[in-house]
């Protein structure tokens, strides 16, 4: 494919040095997925480039691409940041989990669709104020949809029960209702609240989701719930996992 001058908008996630005096940065968009920009002078004293390329700015880009590989930022026409994660090194350690989590769950140039508007979600209500702990378990659940391993969180694997007391089981890959606890040796023996927002959080669309408050007992249960999920189904190994989970401890 023809190399071509692209606009695209999307959001920077991710940026590292690159030769001398040039940078690579992430950017992740709707369309054209997640790719990879050099950033040529965006070292040097006074670049434009620089300024519209920090992690998480959200703005219009002019690139030149051929559709894989590594693509060139030329200019900008439009470019903001995010002011309430600059300053704030919890903010950021989990909105870089995230965009992290997503970036893994995709090839470069592969539209994401709906999971950059999961994306833009986490970054908006993170960068608000808004609980950063349940919107990070939020898009936790919504993203294993991505790496095949969508749980059934609707209704009963077994039965098909929709209402009623329920737990969670890795093994059958979903909720199962109090019908089979007896029988279901391989459950998490979640309480039924705990499992309520797991459902709560896995189901609702972003939209109606709101403002969700939960108190720190059953949102210190729900995150173990959600990694050990993770952990017996994906596999990850994160940098951006392990720095969180280490903040955590000396928060």
């Amino acid at each position: 494919m023809a190399r071509e001058l692209k606009e695209v908008q999307g959001i920077i996630f991710k940026r590292q040095k690159y030769k001398e005096a040039d940078l690579l940065a992430k950017i992740m968009t709707k369309q054209d997925g997640i790719l990879t920009l050099i950033v040529k002078g965006a070292l040097r004293p006074k670049s434009r480039l620089s300024a519209a390329t920090l992690n998480f700015s959200i703005g219009t880009y002019v690139i030149y691409t051929s559709g894989k590989g590594l693509s060139n930022l030329r200019t900008y026409k439009e470019a903001r940041q995010f002011d309430g994660l600059y300053n704030d090194l919890t903010k950021n350690a989990y909105i870089s989990f995230i965009f992290d989590l997503i970036d893994h769950a995709f090839v470069e140039y592969q539209p994401i669709g709906k999971y950059y508007d999961l994306a833009l979600f986490a970054l908006k209500k993170i960068d608000s104020g808004v609980d950063a702990e349940m919107i990070t378990q939020i898009v936790q659940m919504k993203i294993l949809a991505a790496y095949g391993v969508e749980p059934q969180l609707k209704h009963c694997v077994i039965c098909g029960k929709e209402k009623g007391v329920f737990d969670y089981s890795i093994k059958m890959g979903g909720v199962i209702c109090s019908d089979h606890f007896s029988t279901v040796t391989s459950r998490m023996h979640l309480k039924p609240k705990e499992t309520a927002v797991i459902r709560t959080i896995g189901l609702l669309p972003i939209e109606r989701l709101g403002d969700i408050k939960i108190n720190e007992e059953t949102k210190r249960a729900t995150r173990k719930a959600i990694d050990r999920i993770y952990h017996e189904t994906i596999g990850l190994n994160l940098k951006t996992k392990k720095f969180l989970d280490e903040l955590k401890l000396f928060s």
